[in-house]
């Protein structure tokens, strides 16, 4: 059975931790794209990341790719490249220590590559659109933020608007002066909306780096975690795991999020429908 938005129920500490949040008086929310409203499981990042590093004859590891999700893509690629073993790897391949210069030209690579698969990863996530329509009802204004550059959200927003997801203003990594956990997209985003103060925002992120952009930028932050980059996973394969596991999963990455500031962590965007539903209403 594919696990969808019916197989979450809510628990008791996301109860509470959702009452501290000020729902009555939101006004904007700021949502991630991939792992949070399209691409279950984060997948498109983290294939061509390997991918590009292959081409180098380096092997990167699913974990070593996903270790700075979130973040703009040359950040992303720059970090790991920093981590120990993939430097080493990387000296042992091409003979020579990695500079700014290449640097450059595996970004370049990672930008055609990434382009090339973005539409068998552009699927929105059971129930995302029923959460935008649910905050629209509440004249909630919808923005979104993203570690993707303004080239490759050109290929992936019509795709989404297709099936029904247009958010109010999109900002991208390479629109601001630096990426997450720096907050500067949340406040370009909030610009666009027209919304302020930023604590009548809420962002919502599957990234340490986007919930720590979140709290920077003055923003509530809830962190998703089965559909996004903690478990990494299609809804084929999330369909696999028994809920036993899911839930160890889940509450393993609501601690790394706690950790990083975050007021609330929930499984998806729908269960975020469900806690904002009963805090407004009970």
């Amino acid at each position: 059975m594919t696990k969808t938005r019916e197989a979450f129920s809510v628990s008791e500490s996301q109860a509470q931790a959702a009452a501290k949040i000020p729902w009555r008086s939101l006004r904007g929310l700021l949502l991630d794209w991939a792992g949070t409203m399209v691409d279950h499981g984060s997948l498109a990042p983290v294939e061509v990341v390997r991918s590009v590093f292959s081409e180098y004859q380096v092997e990167v590891t699913e974990a070593e790719a996903r270790q700075p999700m979130g973040k703009a893509k040359i950040d992303h690629l720059r970090e790991v490249l920093s981590i120990p073993r993939v430097a080493q790897a990387w000296l042992d391949a091409q003979h020579r220590p990695i500079d700014e210069k290449k640097i450059q030209e595996i970004y370049h690579r990672f930008l055609v590559l990434q382009k090339s698969v973005l539409a068998r990863h552009s699927d929105l996530i059971p129930g995302a659109i029923e959460f935008v329509q649910f905050a629209r009802r509440r004249s909630i204004r919808i923005g979104s933020t993203t570690g993707y550059t303004r080239e490759l959200m050109d290929v992936l927003e019509p795709l989404a608007a297709k099936a029904g997801y247009v958010p109010d203003a999109t900002v991208c990594s390479d629109e601001v002066a630096a990426g997450r956990p720096a907050p500067w997209s949340n406040f370009r985003a909030a610009e666009r909306l027209g919304v302020y103060p930023m604590q009548d925002i809420l962002v919502v992120d599957d990234s340490v780096a986007g919930i720590q952009a979140g709290k920077l930028a003055g923003c509530y932050a809830v962190a998703v975690t089965v559909t996004g980059n903690p478990f990494g996973m299609s809804l084929q394969e999330l369909a696999n795991l028994d809920d036993e596991e899911i839930n160890r999963r889940h509450l393993r990455a609501e601690q790394e999020f706690y950790k990083a500031g975050a007021d609330l962590v929930v499984q998806s965007v729908a269960v975020l429908r469900d806690l904002w539903s009963q805090s407004v209403t009970g």
